[in-house]
C-alpha cells in the first residue's frame, strides 16, 4: 500500500526533499509555497488559461523596470552622459597625441630639453632623468660644462673709456647718477636691470664674519653701499649650505681671500680690473694677477665677447632660472642684470640666450653670468629689496660675496674672514 509520501514504508517525500515525519513535511512544504507566492506578483491586467490573475517573477519585473528606465530617461540626461564619453574619448585621443610630439617630433624634443635644462638648474637636478634619461641627464650635464668652458676661452679684446679719461662734454653727462635701476620684461619673465657709470665704484664683499655667509641686504646696510647684487657661488650641500664656502677663487683689493681651486691654476672669472675693466673668461691665476685683477669671484659662461653672442639660440640656453648677470658697456658703464623666477603668476625666469639678447640690446661688450637660482638679488640703499628672491628667507640667502657700489670704495674696509683656512677646514652644511 503506498503511502502518503509515495514510498512504501519510506520517509515523506515532497519535491525531491525527504522529509523524516509528516509534520516535518508540512512545514517544508507550507515554507516553499509561501517563497513560490513571494515570487510571484499578480498582475490584475493579465489572465491565466482559468481566468485567475496571472503573474510575473521577480527578475521579468526588474528587467522590465530597467528597460522602462532606461526608455524613460530625460533627453537632458541621454545628452550629459553622450558628451562625458566624448569628453573622455577625446582627452585620450589627445593624451596620445602629446605623447607622440613630445617624445617624437624635433620640436616636443627640444621642449622636452628645455624643460630638463630649467630642472638642472635647481636643487632636484636628478628629477630631469625623468624626461630625458639618466644617460641624457649625464650627457647634458657634460656638454654644458664644455660648452662653457669653451665660451671662456676666445681672448677679450675690448676696450672701454676709462672714467679718469672719460670726457665730459656737457652738463648732462657730468652729472649722470653712479647708479639707476631700470625694468626688464620679457615672455614670461621680469627683471630689472642696474647701471653703474663708474666700474671703479665696485667692491667685492665678503660677510663680516667667519661661520657662515651673510645676506646681501645686510652687507649693503652694514657697509653703506648705494646698491648691491650676489656675486659668485658656494658649496650648499643639500641646497642648505650656510654659505661660508666660496667655489673657486675670491679676490678683493687686488688680493686672494680664498682659493678653492685645488690642484687647478685657472679658472672662468667675472670681475674688473684696477681701471674698471671687466673680466671675464678663462684664465689662469698669474694671469689675472698680470692684468692687475681687483675684484673677482669665479662663476661661467661669459656670454658675450668683443661684442658678440656666444650663446646661438634658447634651446642653448640652460633652461630658465632666476639669473643675476655682469657686463660692461664701451664707454665703461657696467651692467648688473637680475631676472627674477620660479614664481608662476609673476615670474618664472629666463634662460642665458634672454640674458644675453638683453644685455646687447643694452650695449654690453662683455658679459658673463654670476650665480642665479635663489641666489640671485638686487638691493639698493639702505638694505632695501628691489627684487623678490626665490630664496625661502627673507632677504635672499646667506652668501659669502657680493658686488657692491660705493661712492668712496677706498674707505670700506673688507677682512679676509677666510685667513689661514683651507677648504678642507669648512665645513659648509654647518649652521
Amino acid at each position: 500500500m503506498m503511502s502518503d509520501a509515495g514510498a512504501v514504508g519510506g520517509p515523506y517525500t515532497h519535491f525531491g526533499r525527504k522529509c523524516n515525519s509528516r509534520r516535518d513535511s508540512n512545514v517544508y512544504f507550507g515554507r516553499f509555497a509561501n517563497r513560490q507566492e513571494r515570487d510571484i506578483i499578480p498582475n490584475p491586467h493579465v489572465s491565466t488559461p482559468g481566468g485567475a490573475p496571472g503573474g510575473r517573477s521577480r527578475a521579468e519585473v526588474y528587467a522590465n523596470k530597467s528597460a522602462r528606465s532606461a526608455m524613460g530617461r530625460r533627453p537632458e540626461e541621454n545628452k550629459a552622459w553622450r558628451r562625458l564619453v566624448a569628453f573622455f574619448w577625446t582627452m585620450v585621443v589627445l593624451a596620445a597625441a602629446f605623447a607622440v610630439w613630445f617624445f617624437v617630433t624635433p620640436s616636443g624634443t627640444s621642449v622636452r630639453y628645455r624643460l630638463a635644462d630649467a630642472i638642472i638648474t635647481t636643487q632636484h637636478r636628478e628629477y630631469a632623468k625623468y624626461l630625458i634619461g639618466e644617460e641624457g641627464l649625464r650627457e647634458r650635464v657634460a656638454a654644458y660644462a664644455q660648452q662653457f668652458k669653451d665660451m671662456g676661452e676666445e681672448k677679450d679684446t675690448h676696450e672701454i673709456a676709462l672714467p679718469a679719461d672719460a670726457p665730459r662734454e656737457d652738463e648732462t653727462a657730468a652729472t649722470d647718477p653712479l647708479t639707476s635701476i631700470e625694468e626688464v620684461d620679457g615672455k614670461g619673465f621680469h627683471g630689472y636691470l642696474l647701471t653703474v657709470s663708474d666700474p671703479t665704484k665696485i667692491r667685492l664683499v665678503v660677510p663680516a664674519k667667519a661661520g657662515k655667509g651673510e645676506k646681501v641686504p645686510s652687507m649693503v646696510k652694514r657697509t653703506g653701499a648705494i646698491a648691491g647684487v650676489n656675486a659668485g657661488g658656494f658649496a650648499d650641500p643639500n641646497w642648505q649650505g650656510n654659505g661660508f664656502q666660496p667655489i673657486g677663487l675670491v679676490i678683493t683689493q687686488g688680493k686672494i681671500y680664498y682659493n678653492g681651486l685645488g690642484k687647478n691654476s685657472s679658472t672662468q672669472i667675472v670681475g674688473l680690473d684696477k681701471n674698471g675693466k671687466m673680466i671675464a673668461g678663462h684664465y689662469s691665476i698669474k694671469e689675472l694677477m698680470d692684468l692687475g685683477i681687483s675684484e673677482a669671484v669665479s662663476f661661467e659662461p661669459r656670454i658675450i665677447v668683443n661684442g658678440k653672442g656666444l650663446i646661438k639660440n634658447h634651446a642653448n640656453g640652460w633652461g630658465i632660472a632666476p639669473r643675476t648677470v655682469m657686463g660692461q658697456r664701451a664707454d665703461g658703464k657696467i651692467l648688473f642684470l637680475i631676472i627674477d623666477g620660479r614664481q608662476i603668476g609673476y615670474s618664472i625666469g629666463a634662460d642665458l640666450y634672454d640674458c644675453q639678447q638683453i644685455m646687447l640690446e643694452h650695449g654690453a661688450v662683455i658679459a658673463a653670468n654670476l650665480d642665479g637660482g635663489s641666489s640671485t638679488v638686487l638691493v639698493k640703499e639702505g638694505g632695501e629689496l628691489v627684487n623678490k628672491p626665490s630664496s625661502k628667507g627673507e632677504g635672499g640667502r646667506y652668501l659669502p660675496t657680493a658686488f657692491l657700489v660705493f661712492d668712496d670704495p677706498a674707505s670700506v674696509d673688507v677682512p679676509n674672514i677666510w685667513a689661514g683656512l683651507t677648504p678642507q677646514d669648512i665645513d659648509p652644511g654647518k649652521w
